[in-house]
């Protein structure tokens, strides 16, 4: 997503995806990785600083690790085509030439609201706008 409309918390648009072009020959890569399967309580941290006393606040990541496997694609390049609707949540002052503006401008700028992932927020992707005008870039 590359803005929000803080002044309702939701966009008065939904972005659709038309068309994706895969530019890159698809390949994939098997992974583990450790996560920890827990945290500490906020409750036992308040209480350890209210105290001053930190023996209920240990965390044993040891006893707590999991593992987890994932197959993941590397090494890829998309272009994606899209467009936006009006909600319901629009009013009269939302336009498209306004929108498609912020967009444009934002994206130009490799700014967005959310980072944009694929998949999961650890694998987070570059993007870059592409002009009506230019060509689809070669890999």
């Amino acid at each position: 997503m590359a803005f929000w409309k803080p002044s309702t918390g939701n966009p008065p648009f939904a972005e659709c995806v038309d068309r994706i072009h895969v530019l890159k020959p698809i390949q994939f890569e098997s992974l583990r990785r450790n996560e920890v399967g827990g945290k500490l309580s906020a409750a036992s941290v308040t209480k350890a600083m209210k105290t001053g006393r930190v023996d209920d606040v240990a965390y044993f990541v040891d006893q707590n690790r999991q593992q987890r496997a994932a197959t993941i694609l590397r090494n890829v390049a998309y272009v994606i085509e899209a467009h936006f609707e009006f909600t319901p949540r629009a009013d009269d002052s939302d336009t498209p030439g306004k929108h498609l503006d912020i967009f444009n401008r934002r994206a130009r700028q490799g700014q967005c609201f959310h980072t944009p992932c694929m998949g999961t927020r650890e694998f987070p992707a570059n993007f870059e706008l592409i002009e009506p005008e230019q060509p689809l870039p070669l890999f």
